[in-house]
């Protein structure tokens, strides 16, 4: 058991990673990676207290769980089909690459659905509906259920839980002495641990553990290619004042098969097996590790690197892991005018399993979220915006650049719309379409064809913006943000031609015709409720249920309406949460087929006005089995005929 001897300390916050050049790393080269590693515990160990003596402090109390301040989480597909479990269509979840599944809250098969609400994970045999039940449950102690995968009879859960000193291979912290013979004893030290959990579901009332997987940090994400099982985690160190050792700020990790007892937590690498990138950024570790769903029994794969990521973006090929990085003002010799934000991003090869370091890049400017990444023949492309204010005005620009597979600068689109930001962006192929805000919503269609060369084909400006892009086809994009009127409350002040927040609407959802790359068209939109009325589909591409052959849209909107002669400029009241139903044809536009809620009128929310801020009914997925539509939420699993939209079940979540 390790035991370290600690001071009481303060915490400092820091965003971004520390470069740290001339710490005496040592390098040495690992074959395996194509990357540099500490050639002693020394070299590691000094990388990191130095980090932390230049103003990054790590985390002091808890290891592990603690994420640093950053920029704030026809290529899509739904991932289902008919298969063993069924011969019924089924939809599943809305993923940004076919072919590459998404983890995620809610998963069916065709005939179960299986759920992670609250502490646990439900099992509901779900089609036909009228004899649809709960049929297992998982509760576990101590462990809290985030999201899951489902692969035919098995089940792979991801979840949090946590160890403090005196759990096995967790360091004991002892009190330290100091002058006058006092000892001061420190909080106890709490980490971090993402859990991971293989199950055999054959028998969906009996499911069977098979393995599990603990490694001290911050779950990320995780993305599923074929019966292989890719995560990143976050991990951040336990600094002291008493130089720590090598095994003290490695994660560490076990792999328990069964229902084994489970063994010490040791280091998931050896301070020679973590890669860095010259020159060494020692603030965190970020892992990329693997498992078979097929294989209980095969070794879960590790690649350790010295740093973090805030986003991620997987192709059947290769994972792409995104950290922004901020300047750090106490350098030395650095004013306000090296205050550039950049992207740093790290690519993995996936091959046979494993996840392998293939490169690194940089571009200016951060990132919105997975959404402003992608790859495409051979080419990694990135969309980031470089926020800025001078002056009380808006200097913010906004670039698209073009990496080769070597992540090397291969072309690049700069300066786009200035003094506004981006919104939303979507790489279908050969182009991009990205929106960006200030007084109306541009959406630029951009070309990449010539991967050197990108250019603006042209450009559509309406009153509102869309969060999320959907495609619809190869020439039609859905688009879900808010409408915005401008004559409310013009903001003249900090930016020309910028409105104020009052402005913002209700949830408009819109379908453009790019067919007409120069000129762009909105040829439908539809607007709910008024100002302050939300859609968890705007930020949360999973809430999205589309499927083009059947035109069926639904996504969870919550509704606030004003009052007759309530000006446009102040939030409506709370009046409805739950899913929208829409028909969607290129022909007929937005034709909303009905409304479905798990509230009704004796609930608080009825009573809530203009403070609603979520509870156990509010619906956040949708999916369908067949002509049934399924809503969840928190407190139950409801299904609906999918033509007249009756209640056919409601399945409540008890815990057992």
């Amino acid at each position: 058991m390790k035991k370290i001897a600690i001071f009481g300390l303060s915490l400092l916050a820091f965003a971004g990673m520390l470069t740290i050049p001339g710490c005496g790393s040592g390098e040495t080269n690992d074959p395996a990676s194509g990357l540099p590693t500490f050639a002693s515990e020394e070299a590691l160990v000094t990388a990191f207290t130095q980090a932390q003596s230049r103003g990054y402090s790590g985390n002091y109390y808890t290891k592990g769980g603690i994420v640093p301040p950053g920029v704030m989480a026809p290529e899509a597909a739904q991932a289902g089909a008919a298969n063993a479990a069924s011969d019924i269509a089924y939809s599943g979840t809305n993923v940004q690459v076919a072919g590459v599944d998404e983890a995620d809250i809610v998963k069916t098969d065709g005939k179960y659905i299986y759920v992670v609400s609250g502490n646990t994970i439900y099992l509901a045999q779900a089609y036909p509906a009228q004899s649809a039940q709960i049929v297992g449950q998982i509760t576990i102690s101590g462990f809290t259920p985030q999201e899951l995968f489902i692969d035919g009879d098995r089940m792979v859960v991801f979840g949090a839980t946590y160890a403090t000193g005196g759990d096995p291979g967790y360091p004991t912290i002892l009190p330290a002495d100091v002058k006058g013979g006092i000892s001061i004893m420190p909080y106890p030290v709490q980490t971090g641990i993402v859990s991971v959990k293989l199950y055999d579901i054959k028998d969906r009332s009996n499911p069977k553990l098979l393995k599990s997987v603990d490694i001290e940090g911050s779950y990320l994400t995780a993305r599923k290619i074929g019966s292989d099982v890719y995560f990143v985690v976050n991990s951040y160190p336990v600094y002291t004042q008493t130089k720590p050792t090598a095994a003290d700020l490695i994660p560490s990790y076990r792999e328990t098969i069964g229902d084994a007892k489970s063994s010490d937590l040791k280091p998931i690498a050896g301070y020679n097996q973590i890669g860095y990138i010259p020159p060494v950024q020692a603030a965190s570790f970020l892992t990329i590790a693997s498992m078979s769903i097929a294989d209980a029994n095969k070794e879960i794969g590790k690649t350790v690197v010295v740093g973090s990521g805030e986003n991620v973006y997987a192709s059947t090929d290769s994972l792409y892991v995104a950290q922004t990085s901020w300047p750090v003002y106490s350098d030395i010799g650095m004013t306000v005018s090296d205050n550039t934000q950049s992207t740093v991003i790290t690519k993995f090869t996936l091959k046979g399993g494993n996840a392998a370091f293939a490169a690194t890049g940089k571009v200016k400017g951060h990132i919105l979220n997975q959404f402003a990444m992608d790859e495409y023949n051979g080419y990694f492309r990135i969309a980031t915006t470089i926020s800025g204010y001078v002056n009380n005005r808006d200097t913010s620009t906004n670039n698209i650049y073009v990496l080769d597979a070597s992540m090397k600068a291969a072309g690049a689109l700069e300066d786009v719309a200035p003094g506004e930001s981006i919104y939303a962006v979507r790489f279908m192929g050969k182009r991009a379409y990205m929106v960006t805000f200030l007084h109306v919503d541009p959406l630029f269609v951009i070309d990449l064809s010539q991967p050197a060369s990108p250019k603006i084909l042209g450009k559509l400006k309406i009153p509102g913006y869309s969060d999320y892009l959907q495609p619809y086809d190869e020439t039609h994009l859905i688009g879900i943000g808010k409408e915005v009127d401008p004559s409310i409350d013009a903001d003249l002040i900090h930016t020309e031609n910028a409105v104020y927040y009052t402005a913002i609407q209700g949830v408009k959802l819109a379908l453009f015709d790019v067919t007409d790359v120069a000129n762009p068209i909105e040829v439908y939109k539809e607007v709910i409720g008024d100002r302050g009325s939300e859609s968890l589909a705007a930020a949360d591409h999973k809430a999205l249920l589309f499927d083009k052959e059947s035109g069926l849209l639904v996504l969870p909107v919550t509704v606030a309406e004003l009052k007759p002669g309530q000006p446009k400029n102040q939030q409506g009241e709370y009046v409805f949460q739950g899913a929208y139903v829409y028909n969607l044809t290129l022909n007929g536009g937005f034709t909303l087929k009905g409304k479905i809620s798990h509230y009704d009128t004796s609930d608080a929310f009825q009573k809530s006005g203009q403070y609603f801020y979520g509870g156990a009914g509010e619906i956040t997925r949708s999916l369908y089995i067949g002509n049934v539509l399924y809503t969840l939420s928190q407190s139950r699993l409801q299904a609906n005929d999918l033509d007249t939209l009756a209640t056919l079940k409601v399945l409540p979540f008890v815990q057992k």
